[in-house]
């Protein structure tokens, strides 16, 4: 999978790592994953979500969580 990742802060590069690996995680997860503060964390996932980049669908086990993993490409 090919990303555009010209122009990204670090931690933004950092949390596309992190999901790539994983396939999916929490927010919790990712913040024990990547050791980044919750607020630096909160605003790379905000700028994947600008860049359409990720995917956030409800946690079935806690509907007030959510579970973040990268957007496939179709076509």
């Amino acid at each position: 999978m090919e990303l555009d990742l010209e122009g990204l802060p670090p931690s933004v590069k950092l949390v596309l790592k992190v999901l790539e690996e994983m396939g999916e995680a929490k927010f919790s997860e990712l913040m024990y994953e990547t050791k980044l503060p919750q607020r630096t964390l909160r605003e790379a996932i905000k700028i994947l979500r600008e860049r359409d980049m990720i995917e956030i669908r409800p946690c079935l086990e806690d509907m007030r969580k959510r579970i973040y993993c990268i957007k496939l490409n179709e076509g």
